[in-house]
């Protein structure tokens, strides 16, 4: 429609000699569908008032000899506005094309990308900090593969860092005088040792240089540090993909850190023969820094002076991979926004090394607070597990009524996942928020619950149609409800453009409002067939686009609530 419009607009501009594209905008006014702000350009352009040349352009309009087609009214408003009612008629043309769309009648893409949205460290649990990487990278993932690209998602596991030398040095203090491939242990003692070995480690600087030194061999390739590293990896994944599996989040590639090592030895002397390689005091360096930065940049350190790598160095035998073995158009990481400099080091270094030419993007975010606007902590104060964090939330859903005590289990963890990533990406990614547990488990508000109890009362309502809508709007609330259908598209286009999925999650929240005012305002029941027919097509339409929008944020309908 806004397309249509603003081809209408060029025409009327083109006719009284002004070259500007025009651009039309959904418009916040009372009784205004759309408004056009191009008049102030022009005026600057043309060295007229913007009121004197929209008078022309607005009689223009007015006079086309199809105008009723398309608008009730098109009118000027200061201090320099055209503002657009469109017809009954154009809306419902409109809705008759779309419904018989593929996709909504989205811009297809044909880009190969890959997006990097997990990153947790095997060795550690899961925590409530890696919530957003997941539900935030797997919306974005739904959402570009819906338009047509080739995306692939790698989880890009911690597994050959830090952690891994504290949680061997503790396995061996563990298990004393004990053939490495006799020992045995479990989820329990991984979750156990992590934390004790990193206090350690914090308090003695002698454990701490033991568990370096074990980190150094086991990426130098110490075959008995390899054995454990391999019983480690294979306990802690197979919990983190549970976890995963429950949240409905999947990847395709189950890649580490350690397989971007494997590339080491073809990517260094590359790097290096670029003659961008410095020394400084035994450690190669990098210098990133660029003559209008605001900040001081520090240099990217490929090696330490002890020969060991850094997470810099990892990430760029990543991009290295990543690069040989699919070629992708795009490269895209979600993670915490404390990482953004990180990525800037790596970004430029990529550049510099002539590694990877093609689009590199971060986008962090910010963090999960608990009521007290701070980030969720145990009453310990360490970080939160996610699977506590899930368990709160179903708890609360369970005993918020006396009727949710008797639901399925694939039903209710269907909800639970609902209000948690429902909480998280109707936020803009870039910011905090507030994890209030109690008020995103009703189903009232803007909430997931509420998106999914709209879902299944309207689809109680549903019969069969003949599938020809009329050209007749009954009322304002019917009006509405049409109108904002036909924002599906713009609205999955600018969510893929900028990767922000808060987009799909305000509209769905915005489309489940205006749909249950229609279901209060009008019957369905003991009303003339043709209109019934209407609101089953329109009803039918809006409960496609809350199913597949919902689907795209990683959300899933149970059969009841």
């Amino acid at each position: 429609m806004q397309e249509k419009l603003e081809d209408i607009l060029n025409q009327a501009f083109k006719k009284l000699g002004y070259e500007v594209d025009a651009k039309v905008v959904k418009s916040k006014e009372e009784n205004v569908d759309f408004q056009c702000d191009n008049l102030f350009s022009l005026a600057k352009e043309y060295h007229k008032a913007p009121l004197v040349i929209g008078e022309d352009i607005v009689k223009t309009i007015n006079e086309m000899d199809d105008f009723s087609l398309y608008f009730n009214s098109v009118t000027l408003a200061k201090p320099g506005f055209i503002n657009i009612c469109v017809s009954d008629e154009f809306i419902n043309k409109m809705l008759k094309e779309l419904i018989n769309k593929d996709k909504f009648g989205i811009e297809e893409e044909h880009n190969t990308i890959v997006i990097d949205y997990g990153g947790p460290n095997v060795a550690k649990p899961l925590h409530v900090g890696h919530l957003r990487t997941a539900i935030i990278g797997q919306a974005i993932y739904n959402i570009l593969k819906f338009k047509g690209n080739k995306v692939i998602g790698d989880v890009h596991l911690g597994d050959i860092g830090t952690q891994m030398g504290q949680v061997i040095y503790g396995i061996i203090r563990d298990f004393p005088n004990t053939d490495f491939k006799d020992i045995e242990f479990d989820l329990d003692y991984l979750n156990k040792t992590y934390p004790e070995m990193s206090a350690l480690c914090k308090e003695n600087d002698d454990v701490k240089a033991k568990c370096l030194k074990i980190t150094k061999d086991l990426q130098d390739g110490n075959s008995n540090y390899k054995i454990l590293w391999k019983k480690i990896c294979d306990i802690s994944i197979a919990d983190i993909k549970r976890l995963y599996e429950y949240l409905d989040v999947h990847f395709d590639l189950w890649y580490g850190e350690s397989d971007s090592y494997k590339q080491f030895s073809e990517m260094i002397p590359f790097i290096e023969s670029k003659g961008i390689v410095k020394e400084d005091d035994g450690a190669k360096i990098i210098d990133v820094k660029e003559d209008d930065d605001k900040i001081d940049i520090p240099p990217l350190i490929l090696q330490k002076s002890d020969g060991a790598y850094l997470y810099a160095t990892s990430d760029l035998g990543t991009i290295w991979q990543r690069k040989k073995d699919f070629n992708p158009d795009a490269i895209i990481y979600v993670t915490d926004n404390r990482q953004a400099l990180h990525f800037k080091q790596v970004f430029r270094a990529t550049r510099k090394a002539n590694i990877y030419d093609g689009s590199l993007e971060h986008y962090g975010y910010g963090t999960v607070n608990g009521p007290d606007n701070k980030p969720f902590k145990t009453r310990e104060g360490g970080a939160l597990k996610l699977e506590s964090l899930i368990k709160e939330v179903k708890d609360e859903f369970i005993n918020l009524r006396e009727e949710n005590k008797n639901m399925g289990s694939e039903d209710l963890d269907k909800i639970v996942n609902a209000i948690i990533k429902f909480a998280d990406l109707q936020n803009d990614l870039t910011r905090n928020y507030i994890f209030d547990i109690k008020k995103f488990s009703e189903v009232n508000g803007k909430t997931g619950s509420y998106i999914l109890y709209s879902y299944l009362r309207i689809n109680k309502l549903l019969s069969n149609n003949d599938g020809n809508l009329s050209s007749e709007i009954y009322n304002d609330v019917d009006r509405a409800l049409r109108l904002k259908l036909l924002d599906v598209s713009n609205v999955i286009n600018e969510a893929a453009l900028e990767r922000k999925p808060h987009y799909i999650a305000n509209y769905l929240y915005e489309l489940a409002v205006i749909a249950n005012n229609f279901y209060e305002a009008n019957k369905m029941n003991g009303i003339d067939e043709k209109i019934r027919n209407d609101y089953d097509i329109v009803l039918s339409f809006n409960n496609k686009v809350l199913k597949k929008l919902l689907s795209l944020l990683g959300i899933s309908i149970p059969k009841a609530m």
